[in-house]
């Protein structure tokens, strides 16, 4: 899953590509790397930094973003946006995916997915709002977490609960996958780095929920305070070793800036597995 902004506030400037030739070259390389699915984010979502901005204009850069892309891509392409309004934008604009880092938290968004038949990634965000995520200081923070000391049960009833909303809504199972939210759990007991990798060793845990797992953790914050680089652009190597960890645990897409790499990765985490799975 190649993810491509157009969103100047996003955390990793290389993903970042605001002129229209310039988004639709990034998009056909990413699929002539191996990308079956383009994710489009217009409004970065990071929990640590004061990135708001207004519906309106995430619409706009969405629409604009996505008419541009989806009448030359072979492949789908999901909007990263968990506003009612943006998310009706982008699937007037040929979307065919929603990727809510909410988890449906806004009821009107989840009718508009039931309505119009798309799939949706739902994410573990208990931080959420109805209207998207929080400022920037309520955004970090977590319900329910700032005792808690297990990470993969807490983002496993989160899951739970967002999958039981998308059913509410009247959205079928199967256009469901969920994510566990790498990087979106900074306020919690323990820092946020081992929060991330106890959820990435307890994926197996999570697949038991019965639903498909998309993993994000291309260049995030937590392989920066694990390898020591806080830039961005120095986490490849960091985010391929997670990427292998992640499909070995049984993540079944992965959201990524680097999508040529990412499948090497990718490719020798399968084989690997199911030479193990033959042993």
């Amino acid at each position: 899953m190649g993810v491509l902004n157009v969103s100047p506030e996003s955390f990793h400037a290389g993903s970042v590509h605001a002129a229209a030739a310039d988004l639709l070259s990034a998009a056909l390389a990413m699929v002539e790397a191996g990308a079956v699915l383009i994710d489009v984010g217009a409004r970065s979502t990071a929990p640590y930094l004061d990135t708001a901005i207004t519906d309106e204009e995430e619409r706009a850069r969405l629409a604009r973003a996505i008419e541009v892309l989806a009448p030359k891509l072979p492949v789908p392409i999901s909007a990263d946006t968990s506003r009612p309004g943006p998310a009706r934008a982008a699937l007037e604009a040929g979307a065919r995916i929603i990727n809510d880092v909410s988890g449906l938290r806004d009821p009107t968004l989840a009718s508009l997915v039931a309505e119009r038949g798309v799939g949706v990634i739902l994410m573990a965000s208990p931080a959420a709002t109805a209207g998207g995520l929080a400022a920037a200081g309520g955004a970090a923070g977590v319900e329910g977490t700032r005792s808690s000391d297990q990470p993969v049960a807490v983002v496993s009833a989160l899951l739970e609960a967002a999958l039981e909303r998308a059913r509410a809504a009247g959205i079928p199972d199967e256009r469901v996958v969920l994510d566990p939210g790498i990087g979106f759990f900074r306020n919690a007991a323990m820092a946020w780095d081992e929060w991330d990798a106890r959820v990435l060793a307890g994926l197996d845990a999570l697949g038991k929920i019965g639903r498909p797992l998309c993993v994000g953790v291309s260049r995030k914050s937590f392989i920066g305070a694990i390898i020591g680089r806080p830039g961005a652009e120095k986490r490849l190597a960091g985010s391929l070793a997670a990427t292998a960890v992640a499909v070995w645990n049984g993540a079944a897409l992965i959201r990524t800036h680097d999508v040529a790499e990412t499948l090497d990765a990718v490719r020798v985490a399968e084989r690997v597995r199911g030479a193990s799975a033959a042993l």
